[in-house]
């Protein structure tokens, strides 16, 4: 992390802080597979990217925009739920422009292997504004910077970190009310986390579905909130390590809040689904189906398939943690795979 960041100063709020140090862990890396920090549902399995893109064409055949809608998806990791997502459409005819959100030149060259022709941005600010979008965000919220603040004796104190000759350490200071009306009688105590850079770009994608037609869909772990605690984490080697330890050099994430990317949805006009696990969506688009399909081609992987689709969908392993959110045009049919 450059030491540019603190301009100065002994402290940065840990939004700020934990901004940095991801920029400067993706920026430079491919933290993906065995030899990074942490695997992402579309490495464990062809699987769970083709069930993906047949979401996506199913809906859009069913919504009557067909080819016209683009494909879109937030952090897009190595491209390979986009590669897996785009052949499965392939099968129902559908070859639909791809535009890819990536700021690490790293993983957009991961990406330009993967999925040739691809259209990149920095932001969802530069999305065509011409055509209905099909979003994808699977395991991007979690990564963006959030805000925490503690009810204390004194009223809501920030939690910010501060900058020692050997460590880095938290501390809390004075904020403004940011605290979400159900949770401003918690107890004492108690920790609430804002991410206000999702809600932010939640907010952008919800006008432009609104205006353009589609849909977007988010997996990732977290909760339906509003709730209170803190789940700020670390992963280094596939392993949960401090957060405040060589910035820049581990992925810092959190849970992600599903009620608020609902009713931030909603408010800019879409429809939100039912939140579920990740196990009930891929289960209900057929992930079995597919297991047993994969295995009579090459029986020599059966164990390989079995374990695959265990992780994923299993309520022991991703299953029930990952959760799927589907928010869609208010004149759009509702989505497969979510009662």
């Amino acid at each position: 992390m450059s030491p540019d960041i603190w301009q100065g100063r002994d402290t940065l709020s840990l939004h700020d802080f934990m901004a940095a140090a991801n920029a400067a862990y993706y920026a430079g890396r491919d933290p993906l597979g065995a030899r990074g920090d942490f695997i992402t549902a579309p490495e464990i399995s062809q699987m769970f990217g083709e069930l993906i893109g047949l979401w996506a064409a199913d809906l859009a055949l069913r919504a009557g925009v067909g080819p016209s809608a683009a494909y879109v998806e937030l952090g897009p990791g190595r491209g390979t739920l986009a590669a897996d997502a785009l052949r499965a459409m392939g099968q129902a005819r559908l070859v639909p422009p791809v535009h890819l959100v990536e700021t690490s030149p790293t993983l957009r060259a991961r990406q330009q292997a993967a999925v040739p022709g691809a259209i990149w941005h920095e932001s969802v600010a530069t999305l065509p504004d011409d055509r209905p979008l099909i979003v994808i965000a699977n395991e991007f919220f979690d990564a963006l910077p959030i805000r925490q603040f503690q009810r204390t004796g004194a009223g809501w104190r920030e939690r910010f970190v501060q900058r020692e000759p050997a460590a880095f350490i938290l501390g809390w200071e004075d904020c403004g009310q940011h605290i979400p009306l159900p949770l401003s009688d918690a107890p004492l105590g108690s920790m609430v986390e804002r991410n206000f850079a999702a809600e932010a770009i939640v907010a952008d994608i919800a006008q432009r579905l609104c205006r353009q037609g589609g849909a977007l869909l988010t997996i990732d772990y977290g909760y339906e909130g509003p709730a209170s605690g803190d789940t700020l984490q670390a992963m280094s080697q596939h392993r949960f390590a401090d957060p405040l330890d060589a910035p820049g050099t581990r992925d810092l994430t959190a849970h992600v809040d599903f009620g608020m990317i609902a009713a931030v949805g909603r408010t800019h006009g879409l429809r939100p689904q039912p939140c579920i696990g990740q196990g009930a969506l891929l289960t209900a688009l057929g992930i079995d189906a597919r297991a047993a399909t994969l295995t009579r081609a090459n029986p020599a992987r059966a164990e390989d398939l079995r374990a695959a689709r265990d992780r994923l969908v299993e309520p022991d392993q991703m299953g029930t943690l990952f959760k799927a959110l589907a928010l869609r045009h208010p004149d759009w049919p509702a989505s497969a795979g979510f009662a």
